[in-house]
């Protein structure tokens, strides 16, 4: 799925901003914005005056500030901190727009300038590339740099293809929010007022809308009322090129559009096209450059993700079978693991845990008795109590699955749930005798929801138990066998 470098290496050290409002509520809106990010320190203060206190006592990398404050305005304000430090990004928000107003800002040293009511994640889009191009403007000349109020075109757009690949690389596995994050990602990025993704249909030589961002008209929906549209698209799947058109060359398509292929491995996956920049000013070869970047970027990513699908579910298929093979001998185990996978997924989402760990529980199990396929049918089938020596071979079942997925990479995470779902909390079980915390904290649910279903289903050697039995014997061995704080999350389920 690529090299990506570690999310906490986006910047060198965490980054310090500075949050300026006299208004509480919008104050509170952008730092509890800003705090979802662990690269972010935030301070806040409630007018400029504060705000300068805050700044003899620190430097911020970015202070975010309202114009219309008591006291000492925004604009004062931006003037007090380019004495103290030119290095500072500050942007600049205001309820009551002026072009001049606007002008005198940038010229003040502003990198943006912001009306109200805005877009949140817009606002958290300008911070992360204002914070980038500092980052990459730290050496030597920058102060002298960002004195004379000039950031570089080439460092502008090396911020913005951080920006990109961090983006994609990011985006979970579901195709469709993958579609729906391009297009969020190409409207900030050129300061688009529509985008729409539509999927290329070959064989009928249709485009089919995938997304549509911004308003409501979008491109797609005056595809079929307008003919030139098919015949710009079709020009980009023809060439295989993005393409610019502004309304001076056709006026019947629109004020200015980019219309850019999404490729996977030479073949036309459709088209991301991008309709008006919302200031009304006409796309640029620049706009073109960053679209591009999204589209091979994305192209990319989407083409991983495809084939990681393909291989996955080829392996899952694989295993499928083997675990067929064990639940064509033993009944019991097909219907105990499915049992056991639900309710794995119901205690983890009791106590909170991300969709990825839900899916991983899910796969582990189904699988975490995969390993009974090496133990012999007179133990796995016995109809009364194991002696000694079979319950010594039965407890090799963990390793045994441990092994069947260890040369599986993309189960590296499930693998170590099913080697450990026999640990106890008190590390009296096996195969590693790990204890505490240090058994993976999935694996640890899976053996509270693996145990429960053992005591309350009928087994050759003896009847279920009822369930108020079960739970009993769960509370009794809550910080012995059992991780206290699973059992207590299982009884509220139950």
């Amino acid at each position: 799925m690529g090299n990506k470098a570690p999310v906490e290496e986006k910047y060198k050290t965490r980054k310090k901003i500075l949050v300026v409002d006299d208004y509480l509520p919008t104050r509170r809106l952008i730092i509890d914005a800003l705090n979802q990010s662990s690269h972010y320190e935030i301070a806040e203060a409630e007018n400029g005056m504060d705000a300068i206190g805050l700044f003899d006592k620190s430097n911020y990398d970015l202070v975010i500030s309202d114009i219309m404050m008591p006291g000492m305005s925004g604009m004062d304000l931006l003037h007090r901190i380019r004495e103290k430090n030119h290095s500072t990004a500050v942007i600049m928000i205001t309820g009551n727009p002026a072009t001049d107003l606007t002008v005198s800002a940038i010229k003040k040293g502003a990198v943006d300038f912001i009306t109200k009511p805005f877009d949140i994640d817009d606002l958290l889009y300008k911070v992360d590339i204002h914070l980038r191009q500092r980052e990459m403007l730290s050496g030597e000349n920058a102060d002298a740099i960002l004195e004379k109020g000039r950031l570089s075109d080439q460092t502008a757009d090396l911020s913005k293809q951080g920006y990109i690949y961090d983006s994609i690389e990011d985006s979970p596995l579901d195709n469709d929010i993958i579609f729906q994050k391009i297009a969020e990602l190409a409207l900030k990025l050129v300061d688009g007022e529509v985008c729409s993704i539509l999927l290329f249909d070959e064989q009928d030589n249709e485009f089919r809308p995938k997304v549509v961002r911004g308003d409501t008209d979008g491109v797609y929906q005056n595809y079929t009322s307008n003919p030139a549209l098919k015949i710009v698209f079709n020009e980009v799947i023809e060439r295989k090129e993005a393409i610019i058109i502004n309304s001076n060359e056709h006026p019947e398509v629109s004020p200015s559009l980019i219309c850019a292929p999404l490729m996977i491995r030479n073949s036309i996956l459709g088209i991301l096209s991008i309709r008006k920049k919302r200031n009304r000013e006409v796309f640029n070869k620049k706009d073109l450059h960053h679209i591009l970047s999204l589209t091979k970027r994305a192209s990319l990513n989407l083409e991983n993700k495809i084939l990681y699908e393909s291989l996955y579910s080829n392996i899952m298929d694989t295993l499928k079978s083997l675990i067929s093979s064990v639940e064509a001998r033993d009944h019991y185990t097909e219907q105990h693991c499915q049992r056991v996978t639900e309710l794995s997924v119901k205690i983890a989402i009791g106590m909170q845990c991300s969709a990825s760990d839900i899916e991983s529980l899910k796969i582990a199990g189904i699988l975490h008795d995969v390993g009974k396929i090496a133990i012999p049918d007179s133990i796995l089938l016995k109809p009364d109590v194991l002696t000694q020596e079979e319950y010594l071979i039965i407890k090799n079942h963990p390793t045994i699955g441990e092994n069947i997925l260890k040369p599986l990479i993309l189960l590296d995470k499930e693998r170590v749930i099913v080697q450990c779902h026999h640990e106890r909390w008190d590390g009296k079980g096996y195969p590693l005798g790990i204890s505490g915390n240090d058994i993976p904290f999935l694996a640890r649910i899976l053996s509270v929801a693996d145990s429960f279903d053992a005591m309350t289903n009928d087994r050759p050697y003896r009847p279920a138990s009822p369930v108020e039995e079960a739970v009993q014997e769960l509370i009794k061995n809550k910080n012995t066998q059992f991780d206290p704080d699973v059992v207590d999350a299982l009884i509220k389920i139950i």
